[in-house]
């Protein structure tokens, strides 16, 4: 009965090509395709480029790189993660996230280590999509990301301090703490007129939002600022200034030199890269399926992200991935699909080739006005707070994750969240865990329990039966808590009934912990009974080696009671 339930509750898995088919092919052979559809697609991937282009630039000055390699970025990322990706709506682009992590790999191996390093992590990203690991992103918790954001925001607002003050440092260090002492020794150098172009970028960004929602604002911010220290002659830095202005044209494929001794140096770098972008993208994918209903595919954008990322530094750029604020702007903006995505790669490279001198007036102020507002947005400050007065458990892993990103570096407070989270889980999961017989042996508040989960143990009516329930996942969590309630057992029944209706699962310790109980009561001449175990709680209980005559099987509660009565009687 039980066998034929499950069967009648089994799930096909999809297919490989199912699972790997990128979305622009869905929407383009399968769906259909019209003129309203590339009109819908057209405006939303505009609407999105002039929402990139300041902040590619900006994301890649404040990551120690060259503007132009933002903006490369956004052309081979973008356009390769929607044609190949598995999120309808995604846009790929350079990150603030990013900005902590490629700033310290620069700072330690220059741009050629970068490159290598994300190219590895591209080949990660691709080996994970096609192993089926993109699932498993979902179980990271909450708190660890939330955590390692808000530590990102704090180090990006840190690193545009020296731009939004205009303050003369011989060396800026991409670590925090040293970062925040070598500003403060260089305070004294202050610009007023670039604090003023940074105030004034600020100030129209949260203007236009408000008053104008739908306006490009960071646009907007880096136009009306660039125009005014031009007609001004303001003595401020700007992307000309300091960079030489930005290239029309992509650059041709190129890697540096590869060496095993590299190769191995570049591991934990490119695992961070790996990590962190599988992480963002999929958020993101996730978040795009909340505004609009549908279903990513994990494992194909995580292909598709690990293409998108070693293409992009072959070309010059940095890392790529999925980001939230332009896949959020593409939905908003009407899209259709994943066209939309690769018209905003085209509309940057457009920029590029038609608007490129025009770059080298834009002040580094006002794209530190525009990473500070990023940074503050970001941050997810409700959720930041809400989870500090939720549990100690989560303001635990919250906090470790936070701190260890600004004090140490991401990779480590990802770890540490994760493995904190991990154990909260087990220690709470192990706390649900109950024993009961007629009243629960622990004592449980009644507004604990989910409404008719369980039904009252029928009464034997007798002292040479009893029959104990157990509820809950029996892992090894909750081993030495259900073994020692179990023990407390006082007087030494005829037969003993353990109900196993309400525990999904059962692993291999909680088991051989049963396996001890079970021999302990057979010694002392007491038939025991496991009833209602589902399929695989059974099988892993027989691995375990409980089966008859040391244990025997009943389907429900009532067939071990008759079970019991008739052989309590027949030793009678």
């Amino acid at each position: 009965m039980e066998t034929s339930a499950m069967a009648g509750t089994k799930r096909f898995a999809p297919s490989t090509a199912a699972l790997f088919t990128p979305k622009l092919v869905t929407v383009l052979l399968r769906e259909g395709y019209g003129l309203a559809d590339f009109r819908a697609d057209t405006i939303s991937g505009l609407t999105v480029a002039i929402v990139a282009l300041p902040l590619s630039m900006a994301i890649a000055i404040g990551s120690g790189l060259s503007p132009e390699k933002g903006l490369f970025t956004a052309v081979v990322g973008g356009f390769l993660i929607s044609a190949l990706g598995g999120s309808r709506f995604q846009i790929g682009g350079p990150a603030g996230a990013f900005i902590v992590l490629i700033a310290s790999i620069v700072e330690r191996k220059g741009y050629d280590g970068l490159v290598l390093a994300t190219a590895m992590a591209g080949l990660i990203m691709v080996a994970a999509g096609f192993l089926r690991l993109g699932t498993y992103i979902k179980y990271i918790p909450f708190p660890v990301t939330v955590g390692f954001t808000a530590g990102i925001a704090v180090i990006i607002f840190a690193s545009q301090l020296k731009d939004l003050l205009g303050l003369d440092m011989a060396h800026e260090p991409a670590a925090l703490i040293p970062k925040l002492q070598a500003i403060f020794a260089s305070i004294g150098s202050i610009r007023p007129a670039t604090v003023m172009i940074s105030v004034l970028s600020v100030l129209v960004i949260i203007g236009v939002r408000r008053l104008k929602p739908n306006w490009p604002g960071m646009l907007i911010a880096v136009a009306v600022t660039a125009l005014l220290a031009a007609l001004l002659h303001l003595d401020v830095a700007t992307i000309g200034s300091r960079f030489g202005g930005i290239p029309r044209m992509l650059p041709a494929p190129h890697l540096p030199d590869i060496t095993l001794a590299k190769i191995h140096a570049a591991i934990p770098d490119a695992i961070s890269i790996a990590l962190l972008g599988a992480i963002e993208s999929l958020l993101s994918a996730v978040v795009a399926d909340g505004m609009t209903g549908r279903k990513h595919r994990s494992n194909c954008e995580l292909v598709a992200q690990g293409v998108g990322n070693f293409t992009a530094v072959v070309f010059g750029g940095m890392c790529v991935t999925g980001t939230i604020a332009r896949t959020a702007t593409n939905i908003r903006a009407g899209a259709h699909g994943p066209v939309s995505g690769i018209l905003h790669a085209a509309f940057v490279l457009l920029f590029m080739l038609v608007a490129a001198p025009l770059a080298a007036y834009i002040p580094l102020a006002s794209l530190g006005g525009v990473l500070a507002v990023v940074s503050w947005n970001m941050a997810e400050k409700e959720e930041f707070a809400s989870l500090i007065r939720a549990s100690w458990g989560d303001a635990v892993v919250l906090l470790a994750t936070f701190l260890l990103t600004i004090l140490v570096d991401l990779t480590t407070a990802i770890a540490v969240g994760i493995t904190l989270g991990a154990f909260l889980f087990l220690h709470r999961m192990a706390e649900a865990v109950e024993v009961e017989t007629g009243s629960p042996l622990v004592a449980k508040d009644t507004a604990d329990r989910t409404e008719g989960s369980s039904s009252e143990l029928p009464d034997t009516a007798s002292d040479d039966i009893m029959i104990y329930r157990i509820s809950g996942a029996f892992f090894f969590g909750a081993t030495a808590a259900v073994s020692a309630l179990l023990d407390r057992i006082g007087a030494q029944p005829k037969a003993l009934v353990l109900d196993f209706s309400e525990v999904p699962l059962i692993d291999s310790t909680a088991a051989k912990t049963l396996e001890g109980f079970a021999h302990k009561h057979s010694r002392a001449g007491t038939i025991v009974y496991f009833t209602a175990a589902r399929q695989h709680v059974r099988q892993t209980l027989l691995a375990a080696g409980l089966r008859q005559p040391l244990v025997h099987y009943a389907p429900q509660i009532e067939d071990a009671l008759a079970m019991a009565r008739q052989e309590v009687n027949a030793k009678a």
